[in-house]
């Protein structure tokens, strides 16, 4: 049975009695609003810890002056149910107060350098510290020996990568694939933003990937990929942030790497409407 926490406290205490009991703990953090995808999630972690605490947590840090905080979608009971089915041992529900004790302005802030300053942290400023701040506070709270991340935040799962490096948490990071709906849209909490009319279109930005990967593999050059991967974006009806080809560590590729082979990833962020949507894909040429 599912058990609700509120209290840092209780989930200290609960996370000790299992670790005296010789278990491992996995994390899976999250915002709520769950779907299949977050529960993909806890299948992970379920095959690599004995117990599992989810965190639903909406992070005020993470969110621009302009982005969506007051509308992100809020479901704690049906999250709560939907963990329960999947198999998960407790849930962390911390109010904003229990995660800044001294409020948001008076946080402790962590910045990630390098890979926080391209892509979403170019388009959206503040935002990587703020999601490496509450994911380091998150790590101390729940102490995981594990922590399950989803890889359609591609650049996110980089900086916790980071993260978890610099100062050594003692826990192993796992990525979870990108589980898709039947169109080839990423699920998302966010897709549920979309109008009856954008939901079918959003499936572009998936087949603009796979465009964009059989370009490379064709040998196209990467400029060339990128734009016209804009381009069939914005005639489609959306707001481009980017559409690019990079290594792995995010870095563009040069021309001479990209001949001779090797591991690339393709990434698009763009509005459609009021609804902003990220993917990724990751391939080899």
């Amino acid at each position: 049975m599912l058990e609700t926490l509120t209290e840092l406290d209780a989930l200290r205490e609960r996370v000790a009695d299992w670790k005296r009991a010789g278990l491992r703990v996995a994390l899976v953090p999250t915002m709520g609003n769950l779907h299949a995808g977050h529960f993909s999630l806890v299948d992970l972690a379920l095959r690599h810890a004995d117990r599992v605490v989810a965190s639903v947590f909406v992070n005020p840090t993470q969110f621009g002056p302009d982005e969506d905080f007051a509308r992100y979608p809020r479901t704690p009971g049906a999250d709560a149910a939907g963990l329960e089915t999947a198999g998960c041992h407790a849930l962390w529900l911390p109010a904003v107060e229990t995660m800044y004790p001294f409020g948001t302005g008076g946080t402790v802030q962590i910045r990630v350098p390098g890979v926080t300053e391209t892509l979403e942290g170019a388009h959206r400023p503040g935002h990587f510290e703020g999601v490496a701040t509450v994911v380091a506070r998150l790590f101390n709270q729940v102490q995981p020996d594990v922590a399950v991340f989803g890889r359609k935040d591609y650049q996110q799962l980089a900086v916790i990568r980071y993260l978890v490096r610099e100062l050594s948490f003692p826990l192993e990071i796992l990525a979870a694939p990108i589980l898709r709906e039947a169109d080839g849209l990423a699920m998302s909490s966010r897709n549920q933003y979309l109008s009856a009319e954008e939901r079918p279109c959003a499936a572009r930005i998936h087949a603009t990937l796979l465009e964009m990967r059989e370009a490379m593999r064709a040998g196209r050059p990467l400029a060339q990929v990128e734009a016209a991967a804009v381009q069939r974006l914005a005639e489609a009806g959306f707001a481009v942030d980017y559409a690019v080809v990079r290594r792995p560590d995010l870095s563009a590729p040069a021309a001479a790497a990209v001949a001779g082979g090797g591991a690339l990833v393709a990434l698009v962020a763009a509005r459609l409407g009021r609804t902003r949507l990220i993917d990724n894909l990751e391939f080899g040429i």
